[in-house]
């Protein structure tokens, strides 16, 4: 089975507070000297299912971003699985579009995960690869702990259940053809989404299944998520070192 990921690594990461190009984006913010976007891949190359990764990127950021992924394989001696830059586009849906339009006919299952989700574990990632390849897709996602209200301006309209509502998070694991006829319709819709799910969905062909996510699955795209990062990364130095 050949299983593409694919990290969109194009924004500009404005929640951040910042709007420089290179190492002011989110996905390059360094944790312990390393940027986010290379914790990430390296989960990615301890899963087994993956094949190869693909990140989506701005133009400007492509030489050195490449140059970061020749560094951490002079680094590790271990095999490494192929990591392919492509140009991605100005929202994450054209960037993940992008990246389909480079993937090898033949590939089974693509997967696609935020590039600042670092702290994916890869048993995570092999249990929504193994879903997906049984349902054709699969994502993961975790229950809501707070009160969800369905609101109108700043009043509340309705109080949501919450054992009916997930939080969806990455990676998102998909038929590669499921996914790409997905994302022509929404190209002829003109339908833009925020996640690749909510593409598959609109296309009522096939159920898509949660698969139980993790606390620990965090999105960096504030500022105070750094602090949370720094402990995150903390313990799994301290796991791998014991």
């Amino acid at each position: 089975m050949k299983v593409s990921v694919i990290l969109p690594a194009a924004g500009l990461g404005t929640r951040m507070g910042r709007e420089k190009a290179g190492t002011s984006r989110k996905q390059f913010m360094q944790l312990e000297g390393v940027p986010i976007l290379i914790h990430t891949i390296r989960k990615f190359q301890r899963c087994p299912s993956v094949t190869e990764i693909v990140v989506a990127l701005r133009a400007e950021d492509m030489d050195w971003a490449h140059g970061l992924v020749l560094k951490e394989k002079a680094h590790h001696d271990h095999p490494h699985k192929p990591v392919r830059f492509v140009e991605g586009g100005d929202s994450r849906q054209q960037s993940v579009e992008n990246a389909l339009a480079t993937i090898r006919a033949d590939t089974d299952l693509v997967a696609v995960h935020d590039a600042v989700r670092p702290f994916v574990e890869p048993e995570l990632v092999e249990r929504v690869i193994a879903e997906a390849a049984h349902t054709g897709a699969a994502i993961a996602g975790i229950v809501p702990v707070d009160t969800v209200k369905k609101v109108h301006k700043n009043k509340i309209r309705t109080t949501l259940k919450r054992d009916d509502l997930v939080l969806a998070q990455t990676p998102q694991v998909f038929r590669f053809a499921l996914l790409k006829k997905a994302f022509e319709m929404a190209r002829a819709d003109a339908f833009l989404a925020t996640d690749e799910a909510s593409l598959v969905e609109r296309l009522e062909q096939i159920e898509v299944s949660v698969v139980q996510g993790s606390d620990r699955n965090i999105k960096i795209t504030k500022p105070t998520d750094m602090d949370l990062a720094q402990l995150f990364l903390s313990q799994e130095m301290a796991a791998d070192s014991a």
